[in-house]
């Protein structure tokens, strides 16, 4: 058994939901389970239709919903056929009917909470997972819609719910697992699961490719198939880097690390499910399905390069936190974090000495008020614009010397925070955003010059 899951732009259309279609019927001996992701920039529009409701814009939130509805239409009608449609479209429109419906009782209150932007969200999975599995059909494949949120059981915090991984193995064993066994290819969408109550909550944006491992888990499956519109994991960003090569195979650990660090091909949750059942995950190209892409495996060969990959994380601040009255004093660090923790901001790199702390968080976050809140505690300074670069290989754990290669060849330039990550795996440093393309093109030229043929494409 196989777990396959498509991505937006591998849904974005008719003529990509065909691809999708001729991919899993290539794969029909291996018993796939199929997890898609809402069409391309649907989850965008939903959200921005939640919110317009929520302001009390109807008319600007109705607006989106149609042009969905004929878009999620055109669609299915391109990939059926009339006779097919004709039975189809009244299933999609009563989902668009409950939208609608939603969308005005979001507007009459006033307000949007975590709780309805959660049943929002869920129709783009909901609508995509019913295109495809009706396509599915039409392409003589034997296939059956399962609503994930009657399989996935996650708590209640919405919009970044937590899964329940014991109630949800016992789920897919009992409605994906029989269906599997029937020769039937089960279609779910990610993201979208359901608490106790049967209440819809999401599990975090880019959620898809957690689902993904986590039915890949539960169902002890022997490999999980991410495709994607590129073909695997690159050394790089190949729009900053166009020589960037593909990665042929590449330890969890790496991978996690890439991702948490900005590699926007893999959600960083994604391979914890794989590791801890030891099931390889494979980064695929839907519109090139003959690419061997990346494998994702617990040991990878080391390979002749000292780093594997880097990775590139922009739109960073650095918040520094000084109080030379508070030398020594017990609690300082456990205060500092708690403010985090209470701001709900998460930390990326960690600076520290006996009177001060760096650290970095994602601009996007609500950092004034934090920045207010640290100011009780010492002096605050705060600085946006930053990018963190990370530089990541598991040869780092033998190898002497490698911080002085990198920074001999950034001598010139800025350096502001540097860590060496526990993992032993990583090097990380902050610089301007603004020499991220001559920062990352003058490493990538270093350190893959010469790029290893067992590891690299």
């Amino acid at each position: 058994m196989i777990v396959m899951k498509f991505g937006g732009t591998s849904v974005e259309d008719a003529k990509a939901i065909t691809r999708v279609a001729e991919i899993v019927q290539d794969r029909i001996g291996q018993k796939p389970v199929v997890v898609v992701s809402a069409m391309a920039r649907v989850t965008d529009t939903l959200l921005t239709m939640a919110r317009a409701a929520g302001a009390g814009d109807r008319k600007a939130a109705l607006k989106l919903c149609r042009s969905l509805q004929e878009r999620h239409y055109n669609t299915a009608s391109e990939l059926l056929g009339t006779a097919r449609f004709t039975d189809f479209h009244s299933e999609l429109g009563s989902d668009f009917e409950l939208l609608d419906e939603l969308l005005r009782g979001i507007s009459a209150v006033g307000e949007i909470t975590p709780r309805t932007t959660d049943h929002v969200a869920a129709f783009g999975e909901m609508l995509s997972s019913k295109i495809v599995a009706a396509a599915f059909s039409s392409h003589g494949i034997k296939s059956e819609h399962v609503d994930s949120r009657e399989v996935l059981v996650t708590d209640s915090n919405y919009m970044s719910a937590a899964p329940q991984t014991e109630e949800t193995n016992q789920r897919l064993q009992a409605k994906v697992k029989p269906l599997v066994d029937s020769g039937h290819v089960p279609v779910m969408g990610g993201f979208i699961g359901a608490n106790r109550a049967g209440i819809t909550t999401t599990i975090g944006r880019g959620g898809s490719d957690f689902s993904a491992a986590l039915f890949g888990a539960g169902l002890g499956a022997d490999r999980i198939d991410i495709w994607t519109d590129v073909d695997g994991i690159l050394t790089t960003d190949p729009r900053i880097c166009p020589d960037a090569r593909r990665i042929k195979v590449i330890s969890f650990d790496e991978a996690a690390e890439l991702a948490y660090f900005g590699a926007k091909v893999l959600h960083p949750a994604t391979v914890l499910p794989a590791i801890q059942k030891n099931i390889p995950v494979y980064v695929l190209n839907s519109r090139n399905p003959s690419c061997e892409g990346t494998k994702i495996t617990t040991q990878a060969p080391r390979g002749n390069n000292i780093f594997k990959a880097i990775a590139v994380k922009k739109r960073i601040t650095i918040i520094d936190v000084a109080a030379p009255r508070m030398l020594l004093a017990h609690g300082f660090l456990r205060s500092i974090f708690e403010a985090f923790d209470r701001h709900k901001v998460a930390v990326d790199v960690v600076s520290t000495s006996e009177v001060s702390v760096s650290l970095t968080v994602d601009s996007n976050q609500a950092i004034p008020a934090l920045a207010a809140d640290l100011a009780k505690l010492a002096d605050v300074k705060y600085e946006g614009r930053k990018a963190i670069v990370c530089l990541v290989g598991e040869s780092l754990r033998e190898k002497s010397g490698v911080a002085a290669l990198v920074f001999r060849e950034l001598s010139d330039k800025k350096i502001r925070m540097i860590s060496q990550g526990a993992s032993e795996i990583n090097l990380t440093f902050v610089i301007e955003e603004d020499e991220v393309p001559e920062v990352i093109q003058r490493l990538h030229g270093v350190f893959f010059a010469d790029p290893d043929p067992e590891v690299y494409a």
